[in-house]
């Protein structure tokens, strides 16, 4: 598409989102591991998480989903101009997981790539797909965040197996009226943190192999204490840091989607902004951590319950491995 002189607002037009049929309790890890459900749901706050059949992929989930904001947003797939997969877990290295959904969809017209941001992904899609829009070189924008950790997840630690769950969302990005939409979009990164979050195996440096695999290392190693003092310091700032850039200070929110990785976090957060709790989505206890489909999920579901309102100042905030952070200030349309 052509680049186009006028600068336009870009806002979120669609939700979908698609969650695994089988539920994982804490009851499940209380007969496996030596943990139990008050520790669980204390130190977390999750109760259930959602886990993919065998045979189901990161692309499965994607399509669903993509599907299901395609029809909110009352578009056809020949529409899609773009579709961005955040994952962590993709099919296969290669081809992208965007160009398997965008197969399974029939967009025929859109270009298609991954993004790894890890739980931060969601907001980084959003970030790129406000650049295209407001550039008029896109119409629709697909972005969707899937993933299917459980394939990642050694089941025999319980400092993460708890932790992680599978599921997608997704928005369709497009043009909306002047002073709505996407108000300000804030990213980051400290790769000196990579060491507290990683899945070491399967890339190039350490490709495939019997140690590898005997080792365990294709399955996400994390160092949860310090991981938990970036999250309590980096979503409040991060969310913070959106609001000034569009000139708006936490006073102004009316309703907060936070990354759903822990309880104790997104608290950590609701007090610093000074945000009442029935303004803030909480559904990690369904869900546990789906990193880049966490707050693409959370948004289809306060949407779809109508709790965003024409007109709303609503805040998306993440963290993730990277270690990466975001924020994106929305003024519902």
């Amino acid at each position: 598409m052509m680049l186009n002189s006028e600068i336009r607002a870009a806002g979120i037009i669609g939700t979908g989102s698609y969650l695994p049929d089988i539920v994982l309790t804490n009851g499940y890890f209380e007969e496996r591991l030596d943990t139990s459900d008050e520790w669980i749901v204390s130190r977390t706050g999750i109760r259930e998480r959602r886990k993919a059949d065998d045979c189901i992929a990161a692309s499965d989930m994607a399509t669903y989903a993509a599907l299901k904001a395609i029809e909110d947003a009352n578009v056809a797939p020949e529409d899609i101009d773009m579709i961005i997969v955040a994952t962590v877990t993709p099919d296969m290295l290669f081809p992208s997981t965007a160009c398997i959904v965008q197969k399974n969809i029939g967009a025929i017209n859109a270009s298609a790539f991954d993004i790894s941001a890890a739980c931060s992904g969601f907001i980084y899609g959003l970030s790129i797909a406000e650049k295209f829009i407001k550039a008029g070189n896109a119409k629709y924008i697909l972005v969707i965040g899937a993933e299917a950790l459980s394939k990642i997840t050694d089941y025999s630690d319980r400092n993460t197996c708890i932790l992680f769950g599978d599921g997608a969302g997704a928005a369709v990005v497009a043009k909306v009226e002047e002073s709505m939409g996407i108000l300000a979009a804030y990213t980051g990164s400290d790769g000196r943190g990579g060491e507290l979050l990683k899945l070491p195996a399967g890339g190039s440096r350490l490709p495939a192999s019997c140690e590898t695999i005997k080792n365990s290392l294709h399955f996400v190693k994390m160092d949860g204490s310090e991981v938990f003092k970036f999250a309590i310091k980096i979503m409040g700032e991060a969310a913070e840091k959106a609001l000034e850039m569009c000139g708006l200070n936490k006073e102004d929110i009316d309703y907060l989607i936070p990354h759903q990785a822990n309880i104790r976090i997104i608290e950590s957060a609701t007090k610093r902004l000074k945000i009442p709790q029935d303004k803030v989505f909480i559904n990690i206890d369904k869900y546990g951590n789906m990193s880049a489909a966490s707050i693409a999920v959370a948004l289809d579901e306060a949407n779809k319950a109508k709790k965003l309102n024409k007109g709303d100042i609503v805040v998306l905030v993440g963290f993730g491995g990277g270690l990466t952070w975001g924020a994106v200030v929305l003024k519902w349309a």
